[in-house]
């Protein structure tokens, strides 16, 4: 059954509710550290536009992409959703700096 069809006991609501509680702050701080390496990649992509540099650098993503899928490993995360979560990030990183190179 599910929640709203059952009655709940209320050691188990309020245990929901306190790790509902962390799970909502998790997701703020994942969000402004986000906001905070997009912010780093914006002037990495100015950096680039300014001395005509290509948006996107192979070398330096594959480096990332392996520290990060050993960082996941030692978290106990599994690195091949780290390194998918990470590719999403770099293709948006070097459409923002395709952007910012056109600009100029």
């Amino acid at each position: 059954m599910s929640e709203s069809h059952a009655e709940v006991d209320p050691r188990a609501k309020a245990e929901l509710e306190r790790l509902r509680g962390s799970i909502d702050n998790i997701d703020a701080a994942i969000v402004h550290m986000l906001a905070e390496r997009f912010k780093c990649t914006q002037e990495v992509g100015r950096l680039k536009a300014e001395y005509r540099l290509p948006p996107a650098d192979p070398a330096r993503e594959r480096e990332q992409i392996e520290r990060l899928r050993e960082l996941a490993s030692a978290a106990r995360l599994d690195p091949a959703f780290a390194e998918k979560f990470l590719n999403f990030i770099i293709a948006e990183v070097i459409r923002h700096h395709e952007q910012i190179a056109a600009e100029d």
